[in-house]
């Protein structure tokens, strides 16, 4: 009798995240893989046009491969610096010195900023006649640059943006680090081991899950970039569709041009490229995370 009960209570508990699973994420799926096969405007009844998507988006339209380019190459270089500077940050704020717990939240705070805000000031900050960017190489007497307005800096310029957000995983970073146990750095200390042997023979493989997730959670979130290149463009993509990434055009197809079946298979190629490098990640940096034994 109460095991009946316990199971009317577990299914009670349940129920919202298996209504919401099934209703909001994988009903809203399998419908928009019906709709990768369909002429599907948002308005009517679709039409089947079969692999006609798929066909259109690899052989016939060149935005398609540019946005793709556009956001491997943001990833590229966005995921290796976020790691390694909020790894470096929180390293620096896992020490004990006075007033650190100030100092956390400061560098913590502009990662709660939304998006839209933070990329308005960073408009400002490389704005090219009165930036405080250009300002500062001016002053230096370095060469100036267009950034956002250029095309071979906007990428970059957006990549150094992202960095503003490091703050959320430095939090993760410092969770694991301060769970690194002090008698691995005692011992090394009676071996005579240095600060950076120390570091890498210690610090980094005890932390190596953290950064392993952290590696995996910024690779899916650098493929779906999406706000600050729309901001900064004013939802263009330029300059000459530089900033054209690939969730950028999925919109713009879906919501802008009303081409809602060829969006939607836009976005289960994403769906399987995300699929197939999280895979592929897992197979070859996931063997060399240590996790530590619980004997």
């Amino acid at each position: 009798m109460l095991s009946k009960k316990r199971s009317k209570l577990f299914y009670l508990f349940v129920f919202p995240w298996i209504f919401g699973f099934l209703f909001l994420t994988a009903g809203p799926m399998l419908y928009s893989l019906y709709l990768s096969f369909t002429n599907s405007s948002g308005f009517g009844t679709p039409d089947w046009v079969g692999l006609d998507n798929y066909s259109r988006m690899f052989n016939q339209d060149p935005l398609f491969w540019k946005s793709l380019g556009n956001t491997f190459f943001y990833t590229a270089l966005s995921v290796p610096l976020s790691l390694v500077t909020g790894y470096l940050l929180a390293v620096l704020l896992n020490t004990k010195v006075k007033f650190m717990g100030v100092f956390r939240t400061i560098f913590y705070l502009p990662s709660i900023v939304p998006t839209v805000a933070t990329s308005l000031l960073w408009m400002l900050i490389f704005q090219p006649n009165f930036g405080i960017a250009n300002a500062i190489l001016d002053f230096f007497g370095l060469p100036t640059s267009l950034w956002l307005l250029s095309e071979q800096m906007v990428k970059p310029t957006l990549v150094i943006m992202s960095l503003w957000g490091i703050g959320g995983g430095m939090v993760i970073y410092l969770a694991g680090l301060q769970e690194v146990p002090k008698s691995l750095y005692e011992a090394a200390d009676m071996d005579g081991a240095s600060t950076w042997r120390k570091f890498f023979n210690i610090t980094v493989p005890m932390t190596s899950p953290v950064i392993f997730f952290q590696l995996i959670m910024g690779l899916i979130g650098a493929l779906q970039v999406f706000t600050q290149a729309y901001v900064v463009s004013s939802g263009s993509g330029g300059p000459n569709y530089q900033s054209l990434f690939f969730v950028f055009y999925l919109y713009q197809q879906g919501f802008r041009y009303f081409n809602q079946g060829y969006g939607s298979a836009m976005a289960w190629i994403l769906f399987f490229l995300v699929l197939i490098l999280t895979g592929f990640i897992f197979n070859s940096v996931g063997k060399k995370v240590y996790y530590e034994s619980g004997d």
